[in-house]
C-alpha cells in the first residue's frame, strides 16, 4: 500500500471522530467535494412516490456513453445509512454506467438518524419493486434484466431488498452485486470476524464508526439482529438472486461479506466471491483507472455477462 495513502487513512481513522455527533458536518464536507453532473453527459433526474404517498424518492438515471447491454443496474449508495447521496456518488455512478455499458438507476433513499430503519430499506424496496413490476419505467423487456447493486450499507440494502421481495411474494432479481456489504450486527471486539480486529482501526472505516452507524440506523440492539438489517442472521437464505460479492483485503467488513456469500451458497444459491487485494473499504468511489476499481469492474462485467 502506498505510504502516503496509509498516512491519510490513519488520519481519517481518528477515534476522535464520533459519527453520532459529527455526521452533519461530514455530510456538508461530502457535499462540498461532490461532483455535479457534467454538461453533455446523459443523466436524468426522476422521482417515484413512496407506497403511502408521503414523500418522493429521488432517482438519478445514468446513461453510458457506449451502451453495450439493455440490462439495468439499480444502485444503492453506501455511507452507513447516514451519509452519502446521489450527488456524492455521481462520479461513481458515471463510471459504473460507462464501465459496464448499462443504464444505472441511483436511489436517493432517506438517511438515519432522521429516518432510522426501516425508512431507507422501504425506499430502496419501493424503487426495486416498482421497476420490476412496471418494466416500461426502465425500458426493460423482462424483470431478469434488472440487477441490484450496492456498496457497503448500500450492499446491505441490496441484500435486504432481495430478502424482502422474496418474503413478500414478489419477483426476485435474477442477479445482485454486493460490494463490501454490511451483513452482521456486531462490530465490537467480540465480533466473530477477525477482519474487524485486524482491519478495524487504521484503514479509514473503523469498527467504531460501523457501530456508530448501526446505532443511528437502528438504536435497538435486539432489532439489529433482524435479517433485514443483518442478512447473515436470516434462517432461510433460499431463492436469492445469483450473487457477486466483492470484498477488500484491508476492510473490517471483509470477513462478514465473504461469510454471507458462503451462507448464500450453502442455501443453494449461485454465488461468486471476489476479494480485491491491497484495497480498502469504499474503493468503488475511486477514479476509474485505480487498480482496485479496474479489478472490481473486471469481476462485475464477467458476472453480468454470464447467462
Amino acid at each position: 500500500m502506498n505510504p502516503l495513502f496509509r498516512i491519510v487513512l490513519k488520519l481519517v481513522s481518528s477515534p476522535k471522530i464520533n459519527m453520532q455527533e459529527d455526521y452533519l458536518w461530514v455530510r456538508k464536507v461530502q457535499q462540498f467535494f461532490s461532483s455535479k453532473p457534467k454538461r453533455g453527459y446523459r443523466i436524468l433526474d426522476k422521482k417515484i412516490y413512496s407506497e403511502d404517498r408521503s414523500h418522493d424518492i429521488p432517482v438519478r438515471i445514468f446513461y453510458p456513453k457506449e451502451p453495450l447491454n439493455e440490462d439495468v443496474l439499480v444502485f444503492f449508495h453506501g455511507g452507513g445509512w447516514v451519509i452519502g447521496d446521489i450527488d456524492t456518488y455521481t462520479t461513481a455512478c458515471t463510471n459504473m454506467a460507462d464501465l459496464t455499458g448499462r443504464v444505472v438507476y441511483s436511489v436517493d433513499y432517506r438517511l438515519a438518524p432522521e429516518y432510522p430503519y426501516p425508512s431507507g430499506l422501504e425506499d430502496c424496496y419501493r424503487i426495486a419493486e416498482t421497476l420490476m413490476t412496471h418494466l416500461e419505467l426502465s425500458g426493460s423487456m423482462e424483470a431478469s434484466q434488472i440487477t441490484l447493486i450496492g456498496d457497503s450499507a448500500g450492499g446491505n440494502l441490496a441484500a435486504a431488498v432481495s430478502l424482502l421481495l422474496r418474503d413478500r411474494g414478489k419477483a426476485v432479481p435474477a442477479k445482485q452485486i454486493l460490494l463490501y456489504p454490511v451483513t452482521y450486527w456486531n462490530h465490537t471486539e467480540s465480533s466473530p470476524f477477525e477482519s474487524i480486529r485486524t482491519n478495524g482501526y487504521e484503514y479509514g472505516l473503523t469498527a467504531k464508526k460501523i457501530q456508530e452507524y448501526m446505532e443511528m440506523y437502528e438504536p435497538d440492539l435486539t432489532n439489529r439482529k433482524n435479517p433485514y438489517i443483518s442478512p447473515l442472521m436470516a434462517k432461510d437464505l433460499k431463492n436469492q438472486p445469483k450473487t457477486l460479492i466483492i470484498t477488500a483485503e484491508f476492510d473490517p467488513l471483509r470477513d462478514e461479506g465473504e461469510m454471507y456469500g458462503i451462507a448464500l451458497r450453502e442455501a443453494g444459491n449461485d454465488v461468486v466471491i471476489q476479494r480485491i487485494g491491497g484495497a480498502v473499504h469504499g474503493f468503488i468511489t475511486y477514479p476509474k483507472f485505480a487498480v482496485p476499481v479496474t479489478a472490481a469492474y473486471q469481476a462485475i462485467n464477467d458476472f453480468l455477462n454470464e447467462k
